[in-house]
């Protein structure tokens, strides 16, 4: 097996042999050269599979061969080697394209993890490139087959830069922040990346900043030690721990309380976090991707969450389109979701109607809800044609005569319980559907526990 070839570009010949000498141990070739001009003209005469630059050089910055590698060779990953502390020298170094960053004085067992990360990702990059030239040799059905496997549907301009995008953020170890209304699909793009990175054999820990106790947060994402309070009868690992080698995806970050927003930058910057009770520190080797629907600079300026971590999760920002402004990939949705709902004995479909409400309404909760939408149409529906009466929906919404398509604005849920919509035959049907479990039917049918109750009352059904 033919061995890995590192760049090493740095003036300080200490440095250089430390890297030669770590790398060659590891069983990877090195090449060292001491400036960018010497560096250009290694990356232009040898097959570099990654590359380990310094920030400062005598005759120029590491950042431009990082720029230089992202035109030229972009499957070749370039780390950065930054000053103790400079954290905003490699915040810069990422969001120009380089892979990951280690600090001086440097530490083997992260430079050894940071290694391995990059040849796994040029491995990785080598086999997409592969597997893309056979699908481009293929069939068209082939193709079909590949576009199910997306994890995140859609042929229209948004989701296909969407995409585009995650690609490249998989090729990074950079903190990502996404961005996007509930509903679009934060969590499928954060998961995306990992699955595409170097990162794809370790865990992927999604977490609800919002759903965790404050008085247990710090134990939740950093652990604790037998005794370090009432209650804590053992050790436990905390989800940063669970993550190790991983991606730690913190969903609704927004609601993080200040005082654990500074324990989650210091975990950031330094790569290492303390359990509850421990005395010691741990060197941990996670990727961290964080989201919410709520403006975040907003709440930055309110004071309501701090400007420095703001800054350090959001060194890339992916933002999610909203469903109503990609409405082309409805159809292809709609046949995703009635497929996953459909079964041997049923087989779900939309009337033409019904599509083209759809494609007029807004849409407030965007994927999910249209997942929702689908799910409680089928329970409702008396047939395998689902009308538009079946999918009960918030927003009165029709296409007019002339084909332009009109939406009217959303009304009060408290409306809708007397709508005609949700009829006495709807309710029946949820119910044989719970197995009469009433949360649960209520749930079906979008309503609140309360209106359903009112409904079941106002019908004699109560």
């Amino acid at each position: 097996m033919k061995k890995h070839l590192a760049l090493i570009v740095d003036d300080e010949p200490d440095i250089c042999e430390l890297l030669e000498l770590t790398l060659n141990r590891m069983d990877i070739n090195t090449l060292s050269a001491g400036d960018l001009k010497t560096a250009y003209k290694l990356l232009n005469e040898n097959n570099i599979s990654i590359c380990l630059t310094d920030m400062r050089l005598p005759d120029g910055n590491g950042i431009e061969l990082v720029k230089k590698i992202q035109q030229q060779s972009n499957h070749i990953p370039v780390a950065m080697i930054s000053a103790h502390g400079n954290m905003d020298t490699a915040i810069e170094a990422l969001k120009a394209g380089a892979f990951d960053f280690v600090s001086k004085p440097l530490e083997l067992a992260e430079l050894r993890n940071l290694v391995n990360s990059a040849i796994k990702l040029a491995q990785k990059s080598q086999g997409q490139s592969q597997d893309s030239i056979k699908q481009n040799n293929s069939s068209a059905d082939t193709s079909i087959q590949i576009e199910k496997k997306q994890t995140l549907l859609g042929h229209s301009n948004a989701m296909q830069k969407t995409r585009n995008l995650i690609e490249k953020l998989a090729k990074s170890q950079a903190p990502v922040y996404i961005s996007g209304e509930s509903g679009t699909g934060k969590e499928l793009a954060a998961n995306q990346i990992h699955n595409l990175s170097s990162r794809s054999d370790s865990p992927f820990i999604a977490v609800n900043c919002g759903a965790i106790p404050s008085e247990l947060m710090e134990s939740e994402f950093f652990g604790h030690t037998k005794g370090s309070f009432t209650g804590a009868n053992k050790d436990k690992q905390g989800l940063f721990q669970a993550a190790n080698g991983g991606t730690l995806f913190l969903d609704e970050v927004a609601d993080l309380p200040l005082l654990m927003q500074v324990k989650l930058l210091r975990a950031i910057q330094e790569k290492a976090i303390r359990s509850v009770g421990s005395q010691k520190e741990e060197k941990i080797n996670v990727r961290i991707i964080s989201a919410t629907h709520k403006e975040l600079k907003q709440l930055v300026s309110d004071g309501n969450f701090r400007q420095d971590l703001y800054y350090r999760i959001n060194v890339i920002e992916l933002s999610m389109p909203p469903l109503r402004e990609r409405c082309d990939d409805i159809t292809l949705l709609v046949d995703f979701f009635l497929k996953k709902l459909s079964n041997n004995e049923n087989h779900y479909l939309l009337s033409s109607e019904a599509i083209d409400t759809l494609k007029s309404y807004t849409f407030p909760g965007n994927v999910r809800e249209l997942e929702n939408i689908l799910e409680r149409a089928v329970a409702l529906c008396d047939d395998q044609l689902i009308q538009i009466t079946d999918l009960s929906l918030q927003e009165a919404a029709s296409p007019s005569s002339n084909d332009i398509k009109t939406t009217t604005s959303p009304s009060p849920l408290s409306s809708q319980v007397s709508s005609p919509l949700i009829s006495e035959q709807h309710i029946r049907q949820a119910l044989e559907k719970t197995r009469w479990n009433r949360k649960a039917a209520a749930e079906l049918l979008g309503l609140t526990y309360r209106q359903f109750r009112y409904k079941l009352k106002k019908l004699n059904l109560d």
